[in-house]
């Protein structure tokens, strides 16, 4: 038997930084990993292993097509798949063992193996070989993330017809991948394996890609991954997979009904979404109420119905994003100690890691429309940032939105190079809640991309100077 302060079931981005900040803050703290890494999904087979193939590929594109107009002459690029995913696996590998050190430096115990919660202050941990440990804790935290949601009647088996896992490790590029999702995971793997030669076909339900990103953003990137070889059936839903001949058979129907057609494909990724990661927790059994959609429902504090167990990350409601889950979990730590741990929902970054990428914080238009909000918008783009021009990557644009009577700004929103990085000027600016008016007087290091932002701002009061 053993005593813990807490124990944290789950070592995704959001369970290891909350049983970090715990221990931080002078708590006795144990983990619970049923996988043979720590990492959960996001460092073993999501977010990292991803972003190394994105990397890798665009290099591989950019020395394919646009290194000779830049005046650098190299011979054709050959790709070297094994060597590709060797180079992934050793940035996964640095990362896990980069949490296996945090762990031993604060001290906190790995307790491997199945946890299921017994019910206030007590949980049974089942190791691989299925001997059982009881453990006494003060306080559990239901860190267990995300799986990948499925189609009904298509079988996954990860070699031909795969999830986000299986499209970061093919052994062979594929001549042509349908793609089930115009969402960030099938739009990222998309691109991957696109610019290293496969022909790419993307299915959507909606009649949009990127749902719950602005409208706007999402038209001009659905027409720059077109103009990159992206093919889009949009409004439309597959129906079925037959596997019998050498190349997959997809059924396909208009999502509002009507004749179905067949897409050929070598391999099929169902990138449609994740779903809340509750199995042999015995949550039913100790009282956790679940809401319609499998979520861990949880109040304000993080805390579900059972006294003394909390929830945090993909498993509870809001965006399915590692450093949401990550603030959540340095919260509810802080909380346990004491204090006055919170998260601002209105301000949580999402990027989408293609070329260009796609960033966005708050509020889109939709959302200000339906809310009601009077609003100001900002656009600059980067066609007229000096740097993106001498750079030749003028893709993309920056949008702000601020509130029409206070100049607040209620959202950013950027289509670009390195969007991803330029998003936190915004997402800082609205955590102090600082209007269009002080990001535009905010000095910009020229020439820089980021520049574009402070234009943007300016275009908010109809001022900018560069357009």
């Amino acid at each position: 038997m053993a005593n813990y302060d807490l124990v944290v079931i789950g070592t995704g981005p959001g369970g290891y930084v909350c049983a970090i900040r715990a221990a931080q803050l002078g708590m006795k703290v144990a983990v619970v990993e049923k996988n043979a890494t720590l990492g959960g999904t996001c460092l073993n087979v999501g977010c990292m292993p991803s972003k190394a193939l994105l990397h890798a590929s665009e290099l591989f594109e950019e020395a394919g097509h646009s290194f000779a107009k830049m005046g650098i002459k190299v011979p054709a690029p050959e790709i070297d798949l094994p060597a590709m995913m060797n180079f992934k696996q050793q940035g996964i590998d640095g990362n896990v063992k980069g949490v296996e050190f945090l762990m031993k430096k604060n001290k906190i115990d790995v307790l491997v193996g199945k946890g299921k919660i017994l019910g206030t202050g007590k949980l049974q941990v089942t190791g691989n070989d299925g001997a059982a440990q009881t453990v006494e804790t003060k306080n559990i935290v239901i860190a267990t993330g995300s799986d990948i949601a499925r189609l009904k009647g298509i079988e996954i088996d990860e070699k031909r017809i795969v999830s986000s896992t299986g499209a970061l490790s093919l052994d062979k590029v594929p001549s042509s991948l349908l793609v089930v999702g115009a969402g960030v995971i099938g739009l990222e793997l998309g691109s991957v394996w696109r610019r290293l030669g496969a022909k790419v076909t993307v299915v959507e339900f909606l009649d949009r890609i990127l749902p719950g990103m602005d409208g706007e953003i999402a038209k001009q990137f659905q027409r720059i991954l077109e103009k990159q070889g992206f093919a889009f059936k949009l409004g439309a839903k597959v129906t079925g997979v037959d596997t019998s001949g050498a190349t997959l058979s997809a059924t396909v129907e208009p999502a509002a009904g009507g004749a179905a057609e067949k897409i050929e494909a070598d391999v099929v990724l169902v990138a449609i979404g994740r779903v809340p990661y509750t199995e042999g927790l015995g949550l039913q059994e100790a009282g956790v109420i679940i809401d319609n959609r499998g979520r861990v429902q949880i109040d304000h504090h993080f805390a579900t119905s059972v006294p003394g167990v909390y929830a945090i990350g993909d498993v509870v409601a809001g965006p399915m994003l590692a450093h949401k889950a990550e603030d959540e979990g340095v919260a509810v730590a802080e909380i346990l100690a004491g204090q006055a741990g919170h998260v601002n929902y209105d301000v949580i970054p999402g990027v989408v890691y293609t070329t260009p990428e796609v960033a966005s914080v708050g509020k889109t238009e939709d959302e200000l429309k339906q809310a009601g909000v009077a609003y100001t918008v900002g656009k600059f783009p980067f066609t007229a940032n000096g740097r993106s021009k001498v750079n030749q990557t003028t893709d993309g644009f920056v949008k702000i939105l601020a509130d029409a009577k206070t100049d607040r700004v209620l959202g950013a929103h950027i289509i670009g190079r390195e969007a991803g990085e330029i998003i936190h000027e915004a997402a800082v600016l609205m955590e102090f809640g600082g209007s269009a008016e002080d990001l535009a007087r905010t000095c910009h290091a020229h020439p820089t991309r980021s520049e574009a932002v402070k234009e943007a701002a300016l275009a908010v009061g109809k001022r900018a100077i560069h357009m």
